[in-house]
């Protein structure tokens, strides 16, 4: 559903929902009338505690907000992406054969988003950026300029995974393949927040994968940016302008990131006032003005990729962490990031397992790359928006991967 263009109906505000939105309720709906029907496995006690924190901690803020339908809304978009999307992929995936079907299509996905993307830049017909309509944006339109940036960082997350620990040297090198075609729509997203994580990520997972392997591809890799950067001169001068902001957003920061540091700010500023339950359930914009200071813009504009020019509200933090904190407290935050740091913990021990016995490396990496690769990125952003199923489905696999029984997630389909 994320492939197709969005319709006016769409979640162009960062609510509401989308068609993909509704799919994936009829996921969960399926997957509990078959739970329910074929008696199929429970969940571990395990799986019910890092599952059920958030429950509990959304329950509880969901209590404070202003009115009855942010309440609900706010409720059914953080159970839809922490718990119930996630629970029903965990029950639903089989087997590795069917976590990496999933992996491949995140790949798929990832490739089509690119491919409009790259499309976008070339033509001019992208959303704004610097003047001019060339950012990469995919069918995501100007209204959410990350959610391109998040598919393609997705599917060369997975790529990467599968060309490290994938069973067949023709796999291997169509991943490979694959992930060298997403690093040009990454780049074009002009995503700073997604470059960093990807590329913390994938070095990881070279560097997990085995250490002389990743001293090798580390070594060809830095040749070769080395090479196309400096020799050949490859990338434009904006692309060059933007990676070099990465480590100048103190010094001259653009109204861009000084609206972001004045939002940060101010859900601190929540915090301290309201600091074991947080303001209330999708309360930021209602406080947000009587915390923040005049640095401030009234938003920020959006154009191109069809739309026409608009000043679209501030309305969140752009920063997951901060986000949960202001509307959550620390019950809420210590309950979801507890629930992401035992994911983290119990996928990077199948991670050992996989990587002594030779089997499922690529599940491994996949799982534990995608969730570093989200918690990373939720530094600098947070939910909303139409990509945001793909992150409950993502959590789905990274679920299964923690969590599965380990005769179902040690069970050799290879073949």
């Amino acid at each position: 559903m994320l492939a197709l263009p969005l319709g006016a109906g769409s979640d162009q505000e960062g609510s509401g929902g989308t068609l993909a939105d509704a799919v994936s309720g009829l996921v969960v709906l399926f997957c509990a009338v078959r739970a329910v029907r074929l008696g199929q496995r429970t969940l571990t006690r395990t799986a019910y505690v890092v599952l059920g924190l958030p429950v509990v901690a959304v329950a509880v803020a969901a209590l404070g907000a202003d009115s009855l339908p942010n309440a609900l809304e706010g409720l059914v978009r953080y159970y839809q992406i922490l718990v119930l999307v996630p629970a029903a992929v965990l029950l639903l995936v089989r087997d590795r054969r069917d976590f990496r079907l999933v992996g491949w299509a995140l790949v798929a996905l990832g490739l089509w988003q690119g491919a409009i993307g790259v499309y976008q830049y070339l033509t001019g017909t992208g959303a704004s950026y610097a003047g001019e309509d060339i950012r990469a944006v995919g069918t995501f339109g100007a209204t959410d300029v990350m959610g391109m940036s998040t598919v393609v960082a997705y599917g060369l997350v997975c790529a990467v995974a599968l060309a490290l620990g994938g069973g067949t040297a023709r796999g291997r090198l169509v991943a490979l393949l694959c992930a060298l075609g997403l690093l040009v729509p990454l780049a074009l997203s002009f995503s700073r927040g997604a470059w960093i994580a990807t590329a913390v990520v994938c070095v990881a997972q070279i560097v997990l994968a085995g250490l002389r392997r990743a001293a090798r591809l580390l070594a060809v890799g830095a040749a070769a940016a080395v090479v196309l950067v400096g020799g050949f001169g490859v990338g434009t001068s904006m692309l060059q302008e933007r990676l070099s902001s990465i480590t100048q957003v103190t010094a001259a920061p653009d109204q861009s990131v000084t609206d972001r540091y004045t939002m940060w700010a101010a859900a601190v500023d929540m915090w301290e006032e309201h600091p074991a339950t947080g303001v209330g359930l999708k309360n930021f914009p209602a406080y947000r003005d009587s915390h923040a200071s005049i640095a401030l813009s009234a938003g920020s504009d959006v154009a191109g990729a069809g739309a026409e020019f608009r000043r679209q509200p501030l309305l969140s933090p752009h920063n997951m962490y901060l986000l949960v904190l202001s509307e959550q407290g620390l019950l809420g935050l210590c309950a979801i990031v507890g629930a992401w740091a035992a994911l983290l913990v119990l996928g990077v021990r199948r991670l050992a397992t996989a990587h002594r016995e030779a089997r499922g490396l690529d599940c491994a990496l996949i799982a534990c790359g995608l969730l570093t690769w989200q918690m990373i990125d939720f530094v600098y952003a947070d939910i909303g928006g139409p990509s945001t199923v793909l992150t409950a489905v993502v959590f789905g696999l990274v679920v299964w991967w923690a969590l599965a029984p380990a005769a179902v997630c040690e069970a050799s389909t290879e073949r």
